[in-house]
C-alpha cells in the first residue's frame, strides 16, 4: 500500500510523464523545499515506487544523472 507521499510522487511523476523533471521542482512542489535530507528522502519514495511499478515492463522511472526523473508509460 502507497503512503499519502508516494501517491502525492507518482501523481506528480504521471502528470508530468515523458517529461524531463527537474529534482528541484519535485522538491519544491512535494516538500516545499530542495534541501539535502529532502533529496534524500525523494530518493527512498522513488527507490520505493520503483519496486511496486517493477512488475510492469510498461511503466519506468528513469533517473537523469545530475538533473532529475522521466517517468514513461508505454502503451
Amino acid at each position: 500500500m502507497l503512503t499519502e507521499k508516494e501517491c502525492q510522487l507518482l501523481l506528480y511523476l504521471s502528470k508530468h510523464q515523458n517529461e524531463l523533471i527537474k529534482r528541484n521542482d519535485i522538491l519544491n512542489y512535494l516538500w516545499k523545499e530542495s534541501d539535502f535530507f529532502n533529496g534524500r528522502s525523494m530518493d527512498v519514495f522513488i527507490s520505493r515506487l520503483r519496486k511496486y511499478l517493477a512488475d510492469d515492463p510498461n511503466i519506468q522511472i528513469e533517473s537523469v544523472r545530475g538533473i532529475g526523473f522521466r517517468f514513461f508509460i508505454k502503451f
